[in-house]
């Protein structure tokens, strides 16, 4: 990846974006794509919708989205000994929150605090095999009191986990909300080759959209507001590579296998077979996943958006999803921009992607 691409993908993890909060993220993008795209706004909803015109009136319009928001934390109480109470926001797993740094996003800036809990020498029997409620947990920023943490924090601040973009081993990187921010990192990509090649005959839309955590709800009102003749998500998919996964249950995919396109009832058939053969012309790597009914991602409702949306559903393999320490291949992010970049060049007519 391109040093220039990797730092953007690292801003964009960097900048904090729960869902609901958006709007940090959300100018990263307006930024990026301020001079590249033909038109840039944002609806009321918080989605960043970039266009680029089609060389037609009448050409096919193409929405992709990739959803900016990813899981977190608000703060709900406030003691008088300056111990702060948190709610989730998306799914968040309650094993993974003891022991973990945290940073809340106040009207001040950021503020680090940690989830504290009793050593384990003072826990009970019972209270080691118990597992921890949201609750119980609370944050302590090492405030004096109540008061001098009410200065600092409001109801309702957001917090993020407080890691950032780091390098493994080979093309491999860990990070918090790689779940959808690369996604959004795509989709960005996307329009700026497409420009770059100024060859596809479509009208193209790429939205970053927003609250899909907390329920789709960003590509619901986008949708609407595109009205695309084809839609495709880009989102993360499960990787059934590692231990205590099972690929009888998931499918086969592993990092560096390249995209993972989703195949069944959410998905168009002329669609995804646009997709494959493409790949397979381009000498792009793609993994099959079956996908028996709706998938819990945008593509959902984008394709059931007024009449119908021709709809896919393109994905990176990701390791330990919803976790502070997902992983994935940076090679698998390059070969989904190229497929979707190549892909668009391929599209010509509206009508081509009615079932048969």
């Amino acid at each position: 990846m391109h040093p220039d691409h990797l730092a953007l993908l690292a801003e964009l993890i960097r900048t904090p974006s729960p869902s609901g909060f958006e709007q940090p993220v959300q100018r990263v993008i307006r930024r990026t794509l301020e001079g590249v795209a033909d038109e840039v706004r944002t609806d009321v909803l918080g989605n960043v919708i970039a266009r680029l015109a089609g060389p037609q009136p009448d050409c096919p319009r193409v929405m992709l989205a990739g959803h900016c928001d990813e899981i977190g934390f608000m703060v709900r109480h406030i003691d008088d000994r300056g111990f702060v109470y948190f709610a989730p926001i998306g799914g968040v797993d309650v094993h993974l929150v003891p022991g973990q740094r945290l940073q809340a996003h106040t009207a001040e800036g950021p503020l680090l605090g940690v989830v504290g809990r009793k050593p384990i020498h003072l826990l009970e029997a019972k209270e080691r095999e118990t597992l921890a409620k949201f609750k119980d947990l609370f944050v302590d920023f090492g405030f004096a009191d109540g008061e001098q943490a009410r200065a600092r924090l409001a109801i309702g601040d957001p917090l993020t986990f407080a890691v950032e973009l780091e390098r493994l081993q080979g093309d491999l990187v860990t990070a918090r909300a790689f779940d959808d921010k690369m996604g959004a990192f795509i989709v960005t990509r996307v329009l700026q080759e497409v420009r770059r090649r100024g060859t596809a005959a479509v009208e193209l839309f790429s939205v970053t959209t927003v609250q899909e955590e907390i329920g789709l709800r960003g590509a619901a009102a986008s949708v609407y507001g595109v009205q695309p003749d084809i839609a495709i998500a880009v989102d993360v998919g499960f990787a059934s590579d590692y231990p205590g996964v099972d690929a009888k249950e998931l499918g086969e995919a592993r990092l560096g296998g390249g995209p993972l396109l989703a195949r069944g009832a959410n998905i168009n058939p002329q669609l995804f077979a646009l997709l494959c053969e493409t790949a397979r012309q381009e000498n792009i790597p793609v993994q099959i996943v079956a996908a028996p009914r709706a998938t819990g991602t945008d593509a959902n409702v984008m394709q059931l958006s007024r009449g119908g949306v021709a709809t896919a559903l393109v994905s990176v393999p990701l390791r330990y999803m919803h976790s502070p320490v997902e992983v994935l291949s940076l090679a698998d992010i390059e070969a989904t921009i190229a497929l979707l970049s190549a892909t668009l060049c391929r599209i010509r007519e509206r009508g081509a992607f009615i079932p048969q």
